[in-house]
């Protein structure tokens, strides 16, 4: 582990390549599981004050669940969880050509319709963090899905923080982020495994 600032960084964000292979995976993150992605408290006020902009966008299953139950809910864990639609799909999902999994609130916010509203468990993956008091570990998730990222990561030469560097300035800052990237070409230099960036 690393220390940034506040945050307790594992070497595998720094180490592990990464680009997600939606051709390849076809955003299965969307769909698998038993509850949706969490939610931040605020994160879920944000998205029921552009609920009128995002119910267009949604599939009719998804719209009918979110006017009827909400747009989230507290799952079994006891964690503010997005609703999901037939025990699945998590109700942000769209699917584009070819069943390709795409999330309606990130699209809308690339097309400039919306801020961006997409969950920052979402965002990050897959960085998982976790608070322990006043310090928070940022760790990498390992998914057997997203092998292929790993592998397409490897093909392109893109470490896993170079992938994530919008939703981790998106999460802690311009400041955390340069000193992470300056803490990755020292320490992958050391190891021998530095590559300038193009």
């Amino acid at each position: 582990m690393l220390l940034i600032k506040d945050t307790l960084v594992s070497l595998d964000l720094l180490e592990r390549f990464f680009v997600c292979d939606l051709d390849t995976c076809l955003g299965e993150c969307c769909i698998d599981g038993d509850a949706g992605a969490p939610l931040l408290e605020s994160e879920k006020e944000e998205i029921e004050k552009h609920l009128d902009k995002i119910l267009p966008l949604l599939n009719p299953a998804a719209q009918k669940i979110i006017r009827e139950e909400g747009a989230s809910y507290i799952d079994p864990d006891g964690d503010l969880v997005t609703q999901i639609v037939e025990g699945k799909d998590c109700v942000y999902t769209t699917y584009a050509d070819g069943g390709k999994c795409l999330c309606a609130l990130e699209k809308a916010y690339r097309e400039g319709k919306l801020p961006q509203l997409k969950p920052s468990s979402c965002h990050l993956y897959p960085v998982r963090l976790k608070k322990y008091g006043n310090m928070t570990a940022v760790n990498v998730h390992k998914w057997k899905i997203c092998k292929c990222a790993e592998v397409l990561g490897r093909k392109m030469g893109v470490r896993a923080y170079e992938f994530l560097k919008e939703p981790l300035i998106r999460q802690f800052g311009e400041e955390w982020y340069a000193e992470l990237e300056q803490t990755a070409h020292e320490w992958l230099s050391q190891q021998g495994g530095y590559r300038t960036q193009k």
